[in-house]
């Protein structure tokens, strides 16, 4: 079985607050006597699922065309974030968690939990290469620092966020959520899917 984890993209699709929303025009239509539709499309890479690029914190670390494929495919184990502590023992290279702070529901959250680098780091030496949330970020909404990027990008990790995973039962499955190949920009839009184990 499938699961699609993504943020569908379109109008009303929340953006973080002062980031470009998603709008879209028309360059052609057949219903004004165009032989194809063609649209053209206007949004920040950071607005639906996407996976941040080492660039969107650091100038000259890699950009979006650099994002690893095999990162972002393989096995994941998916997790309420309150039920974290039972992987204390577990080497997880895939974890993608669920906050229940997602703008799947429609509205951007005000605040979601997150990791502190404190905990990343002991993933992170642990195995972790790839950390997803629900959220609009692995860091704390109020975040400026924004710790857990530095840490994951420092450490050849990396991440997904605006995951769909309100049903997602937690455990383990296989992730497909490759990155589009964009040249040279801070993030890339992502097709996030479980596949059952």
């Amino acid at each position: 079985m499938l699961r699609d984890i993504s943020i569908a993209i379109g109008p009303g699709t929340p953006e973080w607050p002062g980031d470009i929303p998603y709008s879209c025009g028309w360059t052609w239509q057949i219903a004004r006597g165009a032989s194809v539709n063609v649209s053209a499309i206007t949004t920040s890479p950071h607005v639906g699922t996407h996976a941040d690029a080492p660039y969107h914190v650091h100038d000259g670390w890699p950009a979006s065309d650099a994002l690893p494929l095999d990162v972002f495919t393989g096995p994941a184990t998916v997790c309420a974030f309150d039920q974290l502590h039972a992987l204390r023992s577990t080497r997880v290279e895939r974890l993608l968690i669920r906050t229940g702070r997602s703008i799947a529901d429609g509205a951007f959250p005000t605040s979601w939990p997150a990791l502190g680098v404190d905990q990343v780091q002991t993933l992170l030496r642990a195995g972790l290469r790839l950390l997803g949330v629900d959220a609009p970020s692995v860091d704390a909404r109020t975040s400026t620092a924004l710790e857990v990027h530095h840490a994951l990008f420092s450490a050849g990790a990396f991440n997904l966020e605006n995951l769909d995973l309100r049903a997602v039962p937690d455990g383990t499955y296989e992730l497909l959520a490759l990155p589009i190949k964009i040249l040279g920009i801070d993030a890339a839009p992502v097709r996030a899917v479980l596949r059952d184990s």
